[in-house]
């Protein structure tokens, strides 16, 4: 028994049956706060504690892609304060976090409407994708100033400059030329996609990528979400019978 399946058996999973790719939609910081009448930005610092563990854990299991959604292109219109205070948020975990990331193998990629982000931010991402870029443990996706329907928008835009242009024949754009003009180009297609603190939509998350993703909802609001909880979706996970439109024989 290698040392991945040893890992991985320990928590009563199957080796064979793990996922490539956990997508998890990060939510209910607020409302956790809240809760304990706390102030907002307070849910928001302990869900980077959640990031770490969760971020561990799936370098633990060996899980090659983890992508978590971190502010969508919709949270630019949440108060003013609060942006400002995420966009710090962002930068101290960048900043704190970097060196682990080194040390364990892991890869840091981000995904969205970059150009949007504050220069202090997007200088300290830069920096720290820089850092972690020839890491193969893992790799982490931060979906920041990220829409599903603006990734799409701007996918048809690539695509139909290119024809114009002559570079590509519309008449060879199929599934695969698409994924190619996505954000997540390179990426796979999430396997399991996790949504916390129990809201039941997609929040346009990845609209494309999750065609046959295996959805998972959890009451748990994001700061109270961890390791165990993970691994038991991971379990039920590995239960359901992934047929992607086929019926078996």
């Amino acid at each position: 028994m290698n040392s991945k399946q040893s890992t991985v058996s320990k928590f009563g999973l199957d080796p064979g049956k793990m996922p490539r790719h956990v997508a998890i939609i990060m939510d209910g910081n607020g409302r956790w706060a809240q809760q304990k009448l706390m102030n907002r930005i307070k849910g928001h610092e302990h869900g980077v504690q959640t990031v770490r563990e969760i971020t561990r854990a799936c370098r633990e299991l060996e899980i090659p892609f983890l992508t978590l959604y971190a502010f969508s292109t919709e949270n630019w219109q949440r108060p003013a304060h609060e942006v400002t205070a995420l966009m710090n948020l962002l930068v101290r975990f960048l900043k704190s976090e970097t060196g682990e990331l080194v040390a364990k193998g892991i890869r840091l990629n981000a995904i969205g409407q970059l150009n949007r982000l504050p220069d202090k931010v997007r200088q300290t991402l830069d920096e720290a994708i820089r850092q972690t870029a020839h890491n193969k443990g893992l790799t982490l996706t931060l979906a920041l100033s990220y829409g599903g329907r603006s990734e799409l928008v701007q996918m048809a835009r690539l695509l139909a400059d290119k024809a114009c242009r002559g570079e590509i024949d519309p008449r060879g754009i199929d599934e695969a030329v698409v994924a190619d003009h996505l954000y997540t180009a390179g990426l796979p297609d999430p396997d399991i996609l996790i949504r916390t603190s129990g809201e039941m939509r997609i929040s346009n998350f990845l609209l494309w990528q999750i065609a046959y993703t295996e959805l998972f909802v959890t009451p748990t609001f994001w700061p109270d979400f961890n390791r165990q909880e993970l691994i038991s979706i991971l379990q039920s996970f590995q239960k359901r019978e992934r047929r992607f439109g086929r019926v078996e024989t």
